[in-house]
């Protein structure tokens, strides 16, 4: 049988890391029901999920490493692909609930018009 007990100097740390992350996602989901417009509901909690995901992932390796008593960062891949995505898919749900404002009849928000010329047909 595996021995799985780790000393208490490592099991604090990854449990306080660990209730960071349920309080950064706490603060996002309160962020996400408190703000009104799709535009507002955007960034903060997005922050938040992204530090409550570093948290997570401090947590495992610093876990995963005392456990197999080397340095375990499979983890990194993990934050590396959300680094990665994160932005890229903001900027893409932006974009389209920006479209999506500019051409309904009664916009819910004020929102900048396009930048470009519209096109004569």
């Amino acid at each position: 049988m595996l021995n799985t007990a780790l000393p208490w100097w490592i099991e604090v740390p990854v449990a306080l890391l660990l209730v960071a992350s349920g309080v950064f996602v706490f603060v996002a989901a309160v962020g996400v029901v408190r703000f009104k417009t799709f535009f507002m509901r955007m960034h903060p909690p997005a922050l938040a999920f992204t530090i409550a995901s570093w948290c997570v992932t401090l947590a495992s390796i610093v876990y995963f490493s005392a456990l197999e008593q080397s340095l375990a960062l499979h983890a990194w891949l993990i934050i590396i692909f959300l680094s990665m995505t994160v932005p890229v898919t903001t900027i893409m749900l932006s974009r389209a609930a920006l479209f999506r404002s500019r051409t309904s009849a009664a916009p819910e928000e004020r929102v900048p018009p396009s930048l470009s010329r519209p096109r004569e047909d």
